[in-house]
């Protein structure tokens, strides 16, 4: 493509906290379909190295690491030195989202993220419970703010690839099903409405379901933890305990499995590490495989969303997790810090656009347990395409960035919607904006279920009569 649309035009600051892998490769998306001056963009960030890149694309670049003690100080003077408000996108590691969403309404500054991010030391506190570390109670932070706050300005919360993007996937891939199960259905406009629907076509659960494919050029160095985005990112997720969002329609709950005793009870956690706890999903182009039960906030989001209600008691449930395949150098990264007890590498590298070879990012989400048995739906990207599309980019890298740049559309269009979830937003149109950087987007029905991915010599404790139990899922 040559003639890019311009979605939108912005007239006031626009500022950036972090310019990591996603950083870096967001501020051309901005610039490319956002009307702006580059001279209105600041890009905030504790590493140095990374002012060139920012500066040789017009935009100012600040050498600081927000922290509970100068958040305030460092952008309150941005937020207000334009003629119009302020956008806010915050694409940062250990600084705490729900502080930054606070001064974005002080402000009457949009703001968009990728994550519900806490300040340092919320993953490896000690003095914590593993229940207290989950993303469920982060989400409940956010839902008590989203109360608190009220109507106002948008501050759209947790849109990345997933979670983000896979919540619009999700409500593409239903309609699918229901018009392949022939029910005559409006589409719905509330969440009661997507909820009841879910529960009609049947569906058991959900898995965002990723297989990345993308290799590097030379072989990983021993003590090298590499990955195609954010190591610091994927290594605090996959710390955290294995979170799902917790289906009715299920019998038994996994081993060291817990409930909350707080909140609106969508999800339960696994007291184990997501990057040690496997299970069994599928994608198209590789089939059968094991994925990591990594925690992530659209496992409970998608969960609570379409959830139906009879008062205050639950009438349906999907389950819903992230099931990750990550690259093959992630895979091995995990199992050498793992076996070392957690020690972390002495050196952390995200790869970037040319360091790799080859390979995909098949990211979607596979719905299952209707009448048709399972549907995946989601972005095929190469790294090939990548490269073609937008600069600074991995494959999975431009699945989270063109889903940042939806959200800041989004919330252009929508500025007065209040605290908001990707689950909550107009999915076509967010897909609209996304979907030229996206690669192959495609629906695949498959037979397959997890029972034909277990060795029967070894089956232990399975469910033969309901193959989409998570029993059944989950990788002993």
């Amino acid at each position: 493509m040559t003639n890019w649309p311009v979605h939108a035009t912005w007239n006031g600051p626009i500022v950036m906290i972090g310019f990591g892998s996603i950083g870096r490769g967001t501020l051309p998306l901005i610039l490319r379909h956002i009307k702006c001056s580059p001279s209105q963009i600041t890009v905030i960030d504790p590493d140095a190295s990374r002012s060139q890149l920012a500066e040789h694309q017009g935009a100012a670049f600040i050498n600081e690491g927000l922290t509970r003690k100068n958040y305030r100080q460092v952008l309150k003077p941005l937020l207000t030195s334009g003629p119009e408000r302020a956008l806010i996108v915050n694409l940062s590691v250990d600084v705490g989202s729900l502080d930054i969403m606070r001064v974005a309404r002080e402000t009457n500054s949009l703001y968009v993220d990728t994550v519900i991010e806490p300040w340092k030391g919320y993953y490896d506190n000690p003095n914590a419970t593993h229940g207290e570390r989950t993303n469920y109670m982060l989400r409940e932070g956010l839902l008590a703010l989203k109360k608190e706050l009220g109507t106002g300005v948008t501050a759209v919360s947790c849109c990345g690839a997933n979670p983000g993007m896979v919540s619009w996937f999700v409500k593409k891939a239903l309609m699918d099903i229901a018009a392949e199960l022939k029910l005559k259905v409006s589409e719905p406009t509330t969440r009661e409405g997507w909820a009841k629907l879910m529960k009609r076509a049947g569906v058991k659960g959900i898995h965002v379901a990723e297989r990345d494919t993308q290799r590097t050029k030379a072989p990983k160095p021993f003590d090298t933890f590499l990955n195609t985005w954010s190591v610091e990112g994927f290594i605090a997720e996959g710390l955290q305990p294995a979170e799902l969002g917790w289906g009715t329609h299920e019998k038994k709950m996994p081993p060291k499995g817990k409930k909350h005793k707080v909140g609106n009870g969508a999800a339960i956690y696994i007291e184990r590490p997501g990057a040690d706890t496997r299970v069994r999903t599928w994608t198209p182009t590789q089939g059968p495989h094991y994925g990591f039960l990594v925690t992530h906030n659209e496992a409970i989001s998608i969960a609570d969303y379409f959830t139906v209600r009879d008062g205050r008691k639950v009438t349906y449930r999907p389950t819903c997790h992230y099931a990750y395949h990550p690259c093959n150098d992630a895979i091995l990264s995990w199992h050498e810090m793992l076996g070392a007890g957690g020690k972390r590498q002495s050196q952390w590298h995200v790869l970037d656009e040319n360091e790799i070879a080859d390979g995909m990012d098949e990211l979607g989400v596979l719905v299952y347990g209707h009448k048709k048995n399972a549907y995946w739906y989601g972005s095929q990207l190469s790294i090939e395409e990548a490269r073609k599309l937008a600069p600074y980019q991995s494959a999975t890298g431009l699945q989270v960035t063109s889903s940042v740049l939806a959200g800041i559309v989004w919330a252009i269009e929508n500025p007065s919607a209040g605290v908001v979830e990707t689950d909550e937003m107009d999915y076509k149109r967010c897909m609209e904006v996304q979907r030229p950087y996206l690669g192959t987007v495609k629906g695949y029905y498959t037979d397959w279920t997890p029972l034909k991915s277990i060795e029967h010599l070894f089956e232990g404790d399975i469910d033969k009569r309901d193959p989409w139990q998570f029993q059944n899922i989950l990788v002993p």
